[in-house]
């Protein structure tokens, strides 16, 4: 067993996570946790689950890695919202056999994230269990201003259509992870690859960034009319915004942020596939009405905004190659309830 009891693991907790931070009252050690929200403020709540086999696998990711994502998927959803990232509880199952330093890896992953996000670990739960199953439940919380908080159903025909950073490089860093575990050796889907290309892919898909400062400018500038995050693929995702508003997308090919391969060999994903449907990018997709458009600016916080199509009436997803020609746009990625599993 990695710690004596659960008083001692609290105790070890409460040392990483002191109780001092705005808004806190009561946190980690009583029954629950205490806050309060800023004048005129909203609070946005989220929970995701990261569940080994399906969002991670012990013996391709490391535990800094399974924390820092573990937080980095529901900080994500705040993002979307526009939210001020401030709280997240942790709840935390670990088999008899996990290792303490395996422990003190996923907290200094998911603290790391949450000091660079100005976020609070306040409480959760343990279970230690005999299936060895390891699962992740972070809940976070955020502040938005009363009524400003983006959603995905208000988006209207005639808006631009935008997206953050880059799309595809988790996928194609997972990609990389896969092929060397098969092979033992250097990566076949990366053959071609610059180092420093393979570096970001990686570091995107074990480190993704959650993209609140982007959020939450939107929210401050009021020019998002509609945002999502792109967690589950950009197709499935704008699929999802389109639903919600009620209308249709077109994209075009030429302008969308895919990630350079350079000449690399020997992939089964090209950069469109990858950027289409390759999902765990935490990038934020969002729509600006017209009169707003000339106010984007080009970066937010050193992340690139591209505008890469626009909303129109009616249904469906169209891709606009770059020789002109139109092309429907499946609305598939990952969907729990479609497939069994993921990694």
């Amino acid at each position: 067993m990695p710690f004596r009891d659960e008083a001692q693991f609290v105790q070890w907790l409460r040392r990483r996570w002191p109780d001092r931070a705005p808004g806190l009252t009561l946190g980690i050690g009583d029954d629950a946790a205490i806050v309060k929200p800023a004048r005129g403020c909203e609070l946005v709540l989220t929970t995701d689950l990261s569940l080994g086999g399906v969002h991670f696998r012990l013996d391709l990711h490391p535990a800094r890695s399974i924390g820092h994502r573990a937080l980095a998927r529901s900080l994500s959803d705040l993002a979307a919202m526009g939210a001020r990232p401030r709280f997240a509880l942790l709840s935390l199952s670990i088999s008899r056999t996990t290792r303490r330093t395996w422990i003190s890896a996923f907290y200094d992953g998911l603290g790391r994230l949450a000091k660079s996000q100005g976020v609070a670990l306040i409480g959760g739960d343990t279970a230690v269990t005999a299936s060895g199953a390891v699962i992740a439940d972070a809940i976070a919380i955020g502040e938005v201003t009363h009524g400003h908080a983006l959603r995905r159903r208000g988006a209207r025909p005639g808006d631009g259509l935008y997206v953050s950073g880059r799309l595809g490089p988790s996928a194609l860093g997972l990609a990389l992870l896969q092929s060397k575990m098969r092979t033992g050796r250097g990566s076949s889907e990366g053959r071609g690859l610059s180092a420093r290309d393979r570096r970001a892919a990686l570091q995107a898909h074990l480190y993704p960034a959650p993209r609140c400062g982007v959020g939450m400018a939107l929210v401050r500038r009021g020019l998002a009319s509609a945002a999502i995050d792109v967690t589950d693929g950009f197709a499935r995702d704008l699929a999802r915004l389109c639903e919600a508003s009620g209308c249709a997308a077109v994209v075009w090919e030429d302008r969308l942020p895919l990630v350079k391969l350079n000449g690399a060999r020997n992939r089964k994903l090209g950069p469109l596939e990858l950027g289409l449907y390759g999902g765990e990018d935490y990038e934020l997709l969002f729509t600006v009405p017209r009169p707003r458009l000339s106010r984007v600016p080009r970066t937010i916080g050193g992340v690139a905004l591209h505008r890469i199509g626009e909303i129109r009436s009616g249904h469906g997803l169209t891709l606009v190659s770059r020789e002109g020609a139109e092309f429907p746009i499946e609305s598939r990625g990952y969907d729990h309830f479609r497939r069994a599993d993921r990694i």
